[in-house]
């Protein structure tokens, strides 16, 4: 049995990661391509030497040092996609090799850049998490160590939230954890029926 694939997305702030567990609470598959891309950057991960070749300096003992890729990406100009060459095919492999080994009947895909980069197409849906402009800001402002300026790099490279609106299958704003974690539950519901 294939796994019908949810694509779940959001700008920062926006409550995906707490979206995603309430799937995970219900024993449903969460792939995470943050989580794809840390393990890519493990000192066995896969992406570990050419990015060691590529950027020196971001190799540790525990792994590529994002600060370091972050600062080479501040000065060279070609950096971002000299690294996104090396990472992204690397943890398509490691979405589709999650794909091909799930058992469930529904399988979520948690991918933020997932209506930027185009991999919508390869889902049977997509739920967009979304909230009011000032309740992200305030979200994201409270993380240790963000500042408005970080806040607004990280806007200017995602999609806005309006075009991602336009784009979704579903979407849900995640006002409160329990009205979102009703919605999840619903829209399992919706999709083992739609789906049997």
């Amino acid at each position: 049995m294939t796994a019908f694939r949810l694509g779940l997305t959001g700008s920062i702030g926006m409550g995906k990661s707490t979206t995603a567990a309430f799937f995970a609470e219900q024993n449903i598959p969460v792939w995470d391509a943050d989580a794809a891309v840390h393990r890519l950057y493990a000192p066995e991960g896969a992406a570990f030497q050419a990015i060691t070749r590529l950027c020196p300096a971001a190799a540790t003992s525990s792994g590529i040092d994002r600060q370091a890729l972050k600062s080479l990406i501040a000065i060279d100009p070609v950096a971002l996609s000299k690294i996104e060459a090396i990472v992204h095919p690397l943890v398509a492999e490691d979405r589709d090799r999650f794909a091909a080994e799930c058992v469930s009947d529904i399988a979520v895909f948690d991918i933020p850049l997932l209506f930027e980069k185009g991999t919508e197409a390869q889902m049977d849906a997509t739920l967009l998490v979304t909230a009011p402009p000032d309740l992200q800001r305030q979200r994201v402002l409270s993380r240790p160590g963000m500042t408005e300026a970080q806040f607004n790099l990280i806007l200017s490279r995602q999609m806005p939230d309006a075009q991602k609106r336009g784009l979704a299958t579903h979407i849900v704003e995640t006002l409160s954890p329990e009205q979102t974690r009703a919605y999840v539950l619903a829209l399992v519901a919706h999709i083992r029926q739609s789906h049997a």
